[in-house]
């Protein structure tokens, strides 16, 4: 049984790797590629702005990596004085390597609404909240903790762009090459998977295009969040494995 990683480098090519050493048959496809984000030359006039006690969110591993080699270009620091919250144990805990510096996570889960529940972000009036993070995405924190009377900003600090690939190559290479697992790491990714290969609902759809559709909807799915479960059922697997955190350590248990 082969196994499709589509995360980002390095990443993607990390697992793969260590896959690879333990015996299994592992493949790289990145859906999505990361390239430094519009708002980067910004963010030490956004970290600047903010005071003592203002809250910065990393929102993923991306973005910390952007935003410490941007402060190190400009030759800045950290602040001590700033409260830093992040999605998820693995985004907090590279910023804490990277940066020396204490960060907050939820230890319930990997997604927005888990830090939501964090006691510290209940009353957050009169706070200056800055959210590094990658272009798009969720607003569910940026509108909650509005919502709860903080002033937020952003600050894109990376942007994915796809992964252009042609449909057709794409579906039959894979299913060549004995793929029957799919790692899927964002809801971005997982839709863009799912429009890349199932191009043609008709009733004319070709048999190529037909079974295209159920070697995709037939492949188990290891995905990061029991959210990513819920959309991928909702577009037609069935066959679905939630890993515990969205880190490759997790990602491997769950390719035991």
């Amino acid at each position: 049984m082969s196994i499709l990683i589509t995360r980002p480098a390095p990443a993607g090519e990390e697992l793969v790797n260590r896959l690879k050493a333990i015996g299994k048959m592992a493949f790289s496809a990145p859906l999505i590629s990361i390239h430094p984000g519009a708002d980067l030359p910004l963010l030490s006039h956004k970290l600047q702005r903010l005071s003592a006690g203002d809250f910065v969110f990393l929102l993923s591993k991306n973005a910390v990596h952007y935003a410490c080699e941007q402060l190190r270009q400009d030759s800045l620091s950290w602040s001590d004085g700033l409260s830093y919250y992040g999605i998820g144990k693995s985004t907090s805990l590279f910023f804490r390597q990277k940066t020396g510096k204490n960060i907050l996570w939820s230890e319930q889960g990997e997604t927005s609404e888990d830090l939501l529940q964090l006691p510290t972000l209940q009353h957050v009036e009169n706070k200056k909240i800055l959210l590094l993070r990658g272009n798009g995405g969720r607003e569910v924190i940026a509108s909650t903790l509005r919502a709860r009377g903080g002033e937020v900003d952003y600050c894109e600090c990376y942007a994915r762009q796809p992964v252009k690939y042609h449909s057709t190559e794409f579906s039959h290479h894979w299913q060549q090459c004995g793929i029957k697992t799919i790692v899927i790491t964002s809801g971005e990714m997982l839709r863009l998977l799912y429009n890349l290969v199932i191009e043609d609902d008709s009733a004319d759809a070709t048999d190529a295009s037909s079974k295209s559709k159920a070697w995709l909807l037939n492949c188990r799915l290891i995905v990061v969040s029991e959210r990513l479960a819920s959309i991928a059922r909702t577009l037609g697997w069935q066959a679905i494995k939630v890993a515990k955190s969205a880190d490759n350590d997790a990602l491997m248990q769950a390719l035991e």
